[in-house]
């Protein structure tokens, strides 16, 4: 069974969220756990593990650190990507999603619909960079790494 069941997020010495983010949270790590797909990849020179897995995801010398363990908390694997291809597409979520939430407070259905789109396909160009940066390293399907980039958006905030 190659997914993750449980999900932790080291938020330790980060700015609290906002209730909006750590709805967003919430969320997303309950999606998550309720259907994923993680598998990693064949490898000539060794054994992969197949899972499940439990994930540690934190922010480590401002890299983004994905540990993985099995469900005796044995580490399986870990690897760590730059930061660097996510801040535009973060800080674009950020704003708009900031919108999102005003608008909901104030106007039309219409408009709340289009500011939503536009979320959401940030949200869509968010995973996909997330999904180039694990090739190699890890396998997700597109609802798994929009999920997961909701949560790196979550560590984004504090740090």
């Amino acid at each position: 069974m190659s997914k993750l069941v449980a999900i932790k997020i080291d938020d330790r010495g980060l700015t609290a969220p906002t209730p909006e983010i750590e709805q967003e949270r919430k969320v997303a790590i309950f999606d998550l756990l309720e259907d994923n797909s993680f598998t990693l990849p064949e490898r000539d020179d060794r054994d992969v593990p197949k899972g499940p897995f439990k994930l540690l995801l934190c922010i480590k010398e401002r890299r983004l650190v994905f540990d993985l363990s099995n469900e005796a908390d044995v580490t399986q694997a870990e690897f760590h990507l730059s930061l660097g291809p996510f801040r535009q597409v973060v800080k674009d979520y950020f704003q708009i999603c900031e919108s999102y939430f005003d608008a909901v407070k104030q106007m039309a259905p219409g408009q709340i619909e289009a500011i939503d789109m536009a979320r959401r396909g940030i949200h869509n160009e968010g995973a996909r960079v997330l999904q180039e940066r694990l090739e190699g390293k890890a396998d997700v399907d597109l609802d798994t790494a929009r999920r997961l980039f909701t949560l790196i958006c979550v560590l984004h905030w504090g740090a």
